[in-house]
Parts: C-alpha cells; sequence; structure tokens
C-alpha cells in the first residue's frame, strides 16, 4: 500500500478530486457535507495496477491548519492541487512551506477545473513558489473531476509516484493515531498511518505519551480484516485495555522500549529566530512547546507532553498567534543533558551540538560523553557492540574520569583519615558520573583502587584515629580487658566514629544497643556459660557473665546467631553439645 496526503488552498478541488479519482467520498462529517468543505481528516483509496493507494485528505482552510498537519505529518508523499482558474492560494503556500521543512520531496501537482481555466499559467506560477522546495520539478497534470480529463493521466502520473517513493526506513512500529473511538461491541478503535515497522494480532504497543500497554485485538486495513500489516499503510486498530480518551488523537503507538520517548529535546532550526513559546507538529502530534535558543539556528525544546523520536527526524514548529509555519526542524539530540547554569553553557551546548550532531555513531557518543548503547540505538542511531557495561563513553572522558577518580580517592583520604574511601554515590556525585557501573568499571580499570564497603580507595590505606580518638579507643579496651562485660553506657562512650573505626579494624565488636566487647568477648562468654552444666535461662546467664540485663540479652542473641548456645525452649538456652 502507498500512502498519500492532499494539499493545497481552501476549495481547489481536493476532495472532488479524490472522489473522482477512487469512487469514494472522503468527506466523514455532516457538518463538512453541509458547509461544503473539507474540515477534519478524509480517507478513500483505489487500486493502480495492482497497487493500492490510500489518499489522505485534508482541509484546506486555514482554520483548521491543525487537522491539516495531523494528516501531513507521518505521509511520505503529496497530491498538491491548484485550481486553473484561481491559481496559486494562501493555503498552498503555507502547506507548501510544511511540506518543506518535513522534507517530503514525491509529489503530483494536479491542477484542477482545467475546464474552467488556464492549466498552462497555474503551472508556471505554481512553479515559481515551488522553485527551491523540497517539491521543486514534481510532475504536473492538469485534471477536471466534472468532465474527467485529465483523470487516467493523473492516475499514470501517481502510478510513477508510487514507483519511485523509497521503501519506509527500517525503523521499530511506530503508528500516529489521527483518530479515535468506541464501537458497541468492539470497544476502541483507533486509526492511523502505520509509517514504519509492522503490526500483527495479538501484539503489545505502547502508548506515547501515558506509557500505558494495550494489546491489538484487530487490524484493518482500508476496510478488511488483517492479521498483519506492514508500513506504509493506513490502518484501524482494536485495542484492548484502552479507553478512547486515553488514545486521542496526537498519541503514538509504539513498539515497547524501541524509541526514545522524550520532553526535552534539543534541534536544528530552519530559521535563526523561532517564538519562544511555539507549537511542534510532529506525526499527528500538536505539543505546546517553550523554545530556548543555544545558538543561531539550534535551540532546546521543551514539550508539554512526551513524543517519541529519533534522532534526524523532521517535524514543525508553528506559531499559534499567527497561525503559520515558524520553522521546520530537525531532531539532534533527544537525550539532552540538563544545563548548567553557569554563564555561557547554552552557547557551549549549541556549539557542541553543531560540530558533532548527525556525524556518525562515534561523534554522537562523544557529544553526550558517556550514554546507555540502548538508548543510542533508541534514538535511531547505529551503535558500536562493544560497552562498558552496557554503556558507550568517549575514549577522552574515560581517561578523564580515571585521572580525576584517582586525585579524588587521595584527597577523600587525605581530607577524611577515619573513613579514608570515598562513598561510591559522593564519587558518583562529584565526578558527574552516569551511573555506579561505571565506576565500578573504572575501579576494575585501575589498579591502583578498589571498592568495597568502605567505599573507594587505594588498597593499602587504612582508617587513622586522632590522638584523642585513639586514646578513647585504648581506654575502653583496657576497660574490657580487666572485665569482658563492664561495658560503658552510650552516654559515656566516645564518639561513635572513633568506635566504628576500631570496629573496622577488628579491635571491637559492635551489638545492638550500642554494645562493644573485645573480639575474644564472646568466647569468654561461652566459656562461663558452658561452665553452668546444664540449660540456663536469660537470668542465670546474666548472672554467670557478672553484667546487666542491657548488656547479657544482645550478647546472649550474638551467641545464638553464632551457634555458639542454643535456644531450648521460649526461657531456656544451653551450650550446643551438651545435655
Amino acid at each position: 500500500m502507498y500512502v498519500i496526503a492532499t494539499a493545497g488552498h481552501v476549495d481547489h478541488g481536493k476532495s472532488t478530486l479524490i472522489s473522482a479519482l477512487t469512487g469514494m467520498e472522503p468527506d466523514r462529517w455532516a457538518e463538512e457535507q453541509r458547509r461544503g468543505m473539507t474540515i477534519d481528516l478524509g480517507y478513500a483509496w483505489t487500486e493502480l495496477d495492482g497497487d493500492t493507494v490510500a489518499f489522505v485528505d485534508v482541509p484546506g482552510h486555514r482554520k483548521f491548519l491543525s487537522n491539516t498537519l495531523a494528516g501531513m505529518g507521518p505521509v511520505p508523499a503529496v497530491l498538491l492541487v491548484v485550481a486553473s482558474d484561481e491559481g496559486w492560494g494562501r493555503q498552498t503556500a503555507e502547506h507548501v512551506a510544511a511540506l518543506d521543512a518535513l522534507g517530503v520531496r514525491h509529489g503530483v501537482l494536479a491542477l484542477t477545473r482545467s475546464d474552467l481555466g488556464f492549466p498552462e499559467l497555474a503551472e508556471s506560477e505554481a512553479r515559481d513558489h515551488l522553485a527551491g522546495t523540497s517539491l521543486a520539478g514534481i510532475e504536473a497534470v492538469a485534471v477536471s473531476a466534472v468532465t474527467g480529463d485529465g483523470i487516467p493521466e493523473l492516475r499514470t502520473a501517481l502510478r510513477r509516484l508510487t514507483s519511485a517513493l523509497p521503501s519506509p526506513p527500517e525503523q521499530p512500529t511506530r503508528l500516529w493515531v489521527d483518530r479515535s473511538f468506541s464501537v458497541r461491541g468492539a470497544g476502541t478503535i483507533v486509526t492511523g498511518t502505520l509509517a514504519t515497522g509492522t503490526l500483527r494480532v495479538g501484539d503489545d504497543v505502547e502508548v506515547v505519551p501515558s506509557g500505558q500497554r494495550v494489546q491489538v485485538r484487530g487490524i484493518e486495513t482500508l476496510k478488511t480484516s488483517v492479521g498483519q500489516a506492514n508500513a506504509v499503510a493506513r490502518v484501524a486498530l482494536n485495542l484492548r485495555g484502552v479507553k478512547p480518551a486515553e488514545v486521542p488523537r496526537g498519541s503514538a503507538l509504539v513498539a515497547p522500549g524501541q524509541w526514545a520517548v522524550a520532553s526535552t529535546i534539543d534541534v536544528r532550526l530552519s530559521v535563526d529566530r523561532v517564538p519562544e513559546q511555539a507549537l511542534l507538529h510532529l506525526g499527528s502530534a500538536a505539543v505546546p512547546v517553550r523554545v530556548r535558543p543555544l545558538v543561531p539556528g539550534i535551540a532546546r525544546l521543551s514539550l508539554a507532553k512526551a513524543v517519541p523520536v529519533r534522532t534526524g527526524e523532521r517535524a514543525l514548529l508553528r506559531d499559534p498567534g499567527r497561525e503559520g509555519i515558524a520553522a521546520g526542524v530537525r531532531v539532534l539530540d533527544p537525550y539532552p543533558p540538563a544545563l548548567e547554569r553557569r554563564r555561557g553553557a547554552a552557547r557551549r551546548r549549541g556549539e557542541r551540538l553543531a560540530e558533532l550532531a548527525g556525524q556518525g555513531p562515534e561523534a554522537e557518543v562523544r557529544l553526550r560523553g558517556a550514554i546507555r548503547r540502548d538508548d543510542l540505538l533508541r534514538a535511531g542511531v547505529a551503535a558500536p557492540e562493544e560497552t562498558i557495561d552496557g554503556w558507550l563513553v568517549d575514549p577522552d572522558v574515560w581517561q578523564d574520569w580515571r585521572a580525576k577518580l584517582t586525585e579524588l580517592a587521595d584527597r577523600w583520604a587525605a581530607d577524611n583519615p577515619m573513613r579514608p574511601g570515598i562513598p561510591p554515590a559522593e564519587a558518583i556525585r562529584q565526578l558527574g558520573l552516569p551511573d555506579r557501573v561505571v565506576l565500578e568499571a573504572l575501579v576494575r580499570a585501575d589498579d591502583g583502587l578498589v571498592l568495597d564497603g568502605d567505599g573507594v580507595h587505594r588498597p593499602d590505606v587504612r582508617a587513622v584515629l586522632p590522638p584523642d580518638g585513639r586514646r578513647a579507643v585504648d581506654q575502653l579496651l583496657e576497660r574490657l580487658s580487666a572485665n569482658a562485660f563492664d561495658v560503658p553506657e552510650p552516654a559515656e562512650l566516645a564518639a561513635a566514629a572513633y568506635l566504628d573505626v576500631a570496629v573496622k579494624q577488628g579491635e571491637l565488636v559492635r551489638l545492638p544497643g550500642a554494645v562493644y566487647l573485645r573480639p575474644e568477648g564472646l568466647e569468654h562468654a561461652a566459656s562461663l556459660l558452658a561452665a553452668l552444666g546444664r540449660p540456663f535461662t536469660a537470668s542465670e546467664a546474666r548472672q554467670a557473665l557478672g553484667t546487666t540485663r542491657r548488656i547479657a540479652l544482645p550478647v546472649l542473641e550474638e551467641l545464638d546467631r553464632r551457634g555458639l548456645t542454643r535456644r531450648e525452649t521460649k526461657d531456656l538456652r544451653s551450650m550446643p553439645g551438651g545435655d
């Protein structure tokens, strides 16, 4: 199937021509019939030498430009209509500007009402206006839908057009929804142009921007039920698990996890200046955006809702105040980093984009510094196979991170002698790393660093207590040497940081409730309890240890955990191997 959109000024005969070509009436609404103009999108189709050609008939009136762009957005070719008795119209110019910005270069110029005007003059005028656009040089045919003159020639020209259309891009499935409604007994139906990929009955698809997963219950192409539809095609889908209001026009149905779903994108503009507030037209979506210039011709767009995009994709910016096309845009980066607050950050980002964007996979990685390979593939960029735990990292950035990590680890150890290993989260923050796995890979690549429970540090670095900390720990060790279970009250203990260091270095054992023992204290406790020679209660254990309940209970729990004692009943314990 081939899909072609109409374009042209209001009342230049687009719908009448489609009816003459297909024998079908594309206008759908009673209001359209009453007013004699297309208000929303209409659809019709015909056979050309055995191939199906579907037409998306768009409104020509300026008031309905948003509807027009929704029909043009996903379609690769155009039937441009100019009335022979009226010539080039204002909306013809606007439609061509949109098609040019979208990069549509395949089309046929139909000079309608040839029986009422001067098609040669209309063609000459149209050629002048098309010069310099993507549609310059398209074939022209004079035609009258009333008399039938030129209809066979137009069909032949359309066949030449479809034969010249390139194959759909090899991209995952994406369908832009242009209608959504409910049918009694069937449920939710959506229609749209399947521009890329394949849809099958039973497929799960993701609704963008909501992120909801839904299932395709049925597929129709041109009112015929099929089990599979391949791009490019007009399709109607019966969806399971969603209401029509949850998949309105402008939504997209995509292969789950295979598209960059972006609410901020960096783009190249077809002009240097655009309004700060605009509408982004992509596919059938019309999304309010805020435009932030980076450098002339490059800007950041902040979208009111997310859209599925790929690097290099074309879209439009429209000025809602003037109802005109403000600019064409080409997506440069659907994963832009947050801009630093430092002066000149936006300019530097723009210059970087101008230098690297679209220059191939290595340049795309260099542009970002580091990116997950899967994300680069979702953005439509060919990605190298070799990764660092799934990440692609620019070599210069990698070497910079390695050098800075060593410096950071040494500086941290000097500034924090009691905990000389920098915590991973702090290292990630200070280096600006994208993920912990990258930090782990950096450490593995550096024989001079380790990452363990103490953080990132050199292998031979150990915590060092300051003099007052050393005295406090030595005093506690001396007290416990005299009486293994004479543990001070929490308020009497030295600063917890000092004791933590002693625990890590094996000088002390910490039990719940701020109970500290020498490492041999637990073995000593077990020997005292074994001397009882029988099962014992917690109270009897406390007496045997010569300590308080606050100390005895954590000691008993730890002995249980280590298997040095065994709980017989709720109240009794015994020694393993005893009676």
